[in-house]
């Protein structure tokens, strides 16, 4: 069984309007002592008003340890997290949050590449900082739809790490216009490629850069939210739990999480989108049907861990170690 992440209480020190859209919200521990340390590309999870359990990177220096920063966008399309943190979440609140993790590292490199989409550019932020400030060699590629949606901008002119930026927006003109192909194809051999945002901004990213040869362990990914899948096709299933032997079965159109959570057998969840990696589990039998956008080919191909979330059963049967 997943084991639960440990949380913390921490004040909104400052709530702030950084673009069109998007919020910032600054948070300390309620009791003033140290937050726990984080490296460049970690998240949290924050419980939303509502109910619900979003992550969001840290956005802020990976040294500091009196403050975490995210940022939130409004997003219309959402299932309510952007929407509670901009309406109902205000300085001053007191909220839970959970100790950072990272699945989203930055590895040593002879040269790296940072391409962000919109409000992907926040564990990008905290990247090209380290970068800066290590004198390595780096270039963030910041893509947004108009100025007016470019959170930041007037902290990253004024930071070390000012003249490694491009900012390309759709309404500006074309020589500011990303041309990625070129981007993609003038790297070291040994360079590695961050990509954040949309999930079609990182399918068009990886796509392009895998075309070029780029090797699959020099991409490093990581998705807001995962994109819409086909479940035209689905059937049921069944589930056993290899530590009771009980057997469940699965409808179609209901997670295998939904439907064990009313016999008793509650799996930790969090993002509930194959994002965040909270309810991996270990796979003792069957094949999975991987619609996570958390673990690597190799690791689906292994089918030794799935997503229950979101993912489902290729056969009839899935035996989970639970």
């Amino acid at each position: 069984m997943t084991t639960a992440q440990e949380t913390l209480q921490v004040r909104v020190v400052r709530k702030q309007a950084e673009a069109e859209g998007i919020a910032s919200f600054e948070l300390a521990r309620t009791d003033g002592a140290p937050l726990p340390a984080f490296s460049a590309g970690s998240h949290i999870d924050v419980h939303v008003p509502g109910g619900l359990t979003r992550q969001y990177s840290l956005c802020n220096s990976a040294g500091e340890q009196h403050r975490y920063r995210i940022a939130v966008l409004r997003d219309a399309a959402s299932r309510g997290g952007s929407a509670g943190m901009h309406d109902a979440v205000h300085e001053g609140d007191v909220i839970t949050i959970s100790t950072p993790r990272n699945h989203f590292e930055l590895h040593p490199a002879q040269r790296t590449l940072l391409l962000a989409g919109g409000i992907g550019v926040t564990p990008l932020l905290c990247m090209a900082e380290r970068l800066a400030n290590t004198g390595a060699d780096f270039t963030l590629h910041y893509c947004t739809r108009s100025l007016a949606r470019t959170a930041f901008t007037q902290e990253i002119a004024a930071s070390a790490m000012a003249p490694h930026v491009q900012v390309h927006t759709d309404e500006g003109g074309p020589e500011q216009k990303l041309d990625l192909m070129a981007v993609l194809a003038d790297v070291a051999p040994d360079a590695r490629l961050y990509v954040c945002g949309p999930a079609g901004f990182i399918d068009h990213v990886v796509n392009t850069a895998q075309n070029l040869g780029w090797p699959a362990d020099r991409i490093h990914l990581e998705y807001f939210g995962a994109p819409a899948q086909d479940t035209s096709g689905d059937g049921e299933f069944e589930v056993r739990i290899a530590s009771t032997g009980s057997t469940y079965t699965i409808p179609a159109g209901i997670s295998i999480v939904d439907a064990l959570r009313p016999q008793g057998v509650d799996i930790m969840t969090s993002c509930e989108q194959g994002v965040c990696g909270t309810c991996l589990t270990r796979v003792l039998e069957g094949e999975v049907d991987h619609r996570d956008m958390y673990l690597t080919e190799e690791e689906r191909a292994s089918n030794e861990q799935c997503m229950p979330c979101c993912s489902r059963a290729k056969g009839k049967l899935l035996v989970l170690d639970l």
